[in-house]
């Protein structure tokens, strides 16, 4: 059996939520986690304290299944199976949400925002896809393995949260991404909070905070 694979095209969704203060707001750019969908994550995006003054997007994962419980439609943002090609069609895909909505609404400054599985997309798209941006927040995931290992990775300043009772993104891997961070010299605050996997007002005023300063 031979494998192969091909290039194809495909549509993305993701929502945007204008600024309320108008032309030229900052951009926070939004990944959710595994078997959520874009307006769960938009939803968390509102509730981070100065949002309204911020134009919000939230990407949705190219890949769609139903979620079997609800009947939903969810979206995840790749699995083990070519790993590389679907690294490089989120980040391609990061890109183009951009950059389309930059023509509608322009913007001063960008941030990027990632939970669960969507923090390495984050990462990702802070790293190469063509506009770094001036900051990353990152809620209960790590720092992809090849960005760790790369030698020419260039990021932003970092907000890294988890709750402390995370089973997923554990104490020893905030350790381990703080570390790499510190040893590139890249300005990163970290945040244990009380709690699980999960969104909390203790890290959306944390998030709203760190926004506030790198978006001004």
């Amino acid at each position: 059996m031979l494998v192969r694979t091909i290039p194809t095209s495909t549509h993305g969704r993701y929502l945007v939520r204008p600024a309320e203060s108008g032309p030229s707001a900052p951009l926070v750019v939004g990944f959710h986690g595994y078997a959520q969908h874009a307006q769960s994550m938009l939803d968390d995006l509102e509730r981070i304290p100065g949002s309204a003054a911020w134009t919000l997007v939230s990407v949705q994962g190219l890949h769609r299944f139903y979620n079997t419980r609800t009947g939903e439609v969810v979206a995840s943002w790749m699995t083990k199976e070519d790993r590389e090609l679907a690294i490089a069609d989120n980040v391609a895909y990061a890109a183009a949400v951009v950059r389309e909505v930059a023509r509608e609404h322009p913007c001063s400054r960008l941030a990027w925002v990632g939970f669960s599985q969507g923090v390495a997309t984050a990462f990702r798209a802070a790293a190469r896809a063509g506009v770094a941006g001036d900051g990353v927040v990152a809620l209960g995931g790590d720092i992809p393995p090849e960005l760790r290992d790369g030698c020419d990775v260039n990021l932003p300043a970092v907000l890294i949260g988890r709750g402390d009772r995370d089973e997923f993104y554990t104490a020893a891997k905030l350790a381990v991404d703080a570390s790499w961070l510190g040893a590139r010299g890249i300005e990163h605050v970290t945040l244990t909070f009380e709690g699980g996997h999960e969104w909390t007002d203790a890290f959306r005023r944390a998030a709203g905070d760190f926004l506030a300063r790198t978006l001004r």
